[in-house]
């Protein structure tokens, strides 16, 4: 209900993709994914295969959450993004990943390890930069040098 996809993304029909979410150009989106409501999935997004995605979870584009961390093996270990989570563009999440409500990834980064809620990671591999109230406090503050 009220999903918003662009043309060319491919969703696997087992996939469950709660109200409000919006699915950018050329993303894939594999079997038994879960997503949440009100996401928004930029485009060329890879999301592999039984991947859990909470509610208002941001994830940028060219970004690649996957599940095999010995392809192709038989052990597929699918991440978890909790809810109200921002992952920037070009990420590289592994698999057997939890990364926690309201964390934040930085674009670029490749996450090796689970990432605690409400902290912000960027790097290869992502380490811990700052909490989410820094972030959003460094976020308002760049939007208002920035505005005209």
């Amino acid at each position: 209900e009220n999903v918003v996809t662009y043309e060319h993304a491919y969703i696997h029909d087992s996939a469950k993709i709660r109200r409000g979410t919006k699915i950018g150009a050329f993303v894939d989106i594999g079997k038994d994914v879960v997503i949440g409501a009100d996401c928004n999935i930029q485009a060329h997004v890879t999301i592999s295969n039984g991947v859990h995605i909470g509610d208002r979870v941001f994830i940028g584009p060219n970004t690649s959450i996957l599940n095999d961390r010995y392809p192709a093996s038989k052990v597929l270990a699918p991440p978890i993004i909790q809810d109200d989570v921002i992952i920037g563009g070009c990420v590289v999440i592994l698999p057997n990943i939890v990364v926690g409500e309201k964390a934040v990834v930085g674009a670029g980064s490749v996450v090796t390890k689970d990432v605690p809620a409400g902290n912000v990671v960027y790097g290869n591999p992502a380490k811990y930069k700052m909490n989410r109230e820094e972030y959003e406090r460094k976020k308002a503050e760049w939007e208002r040098k920035t505005r005209k």
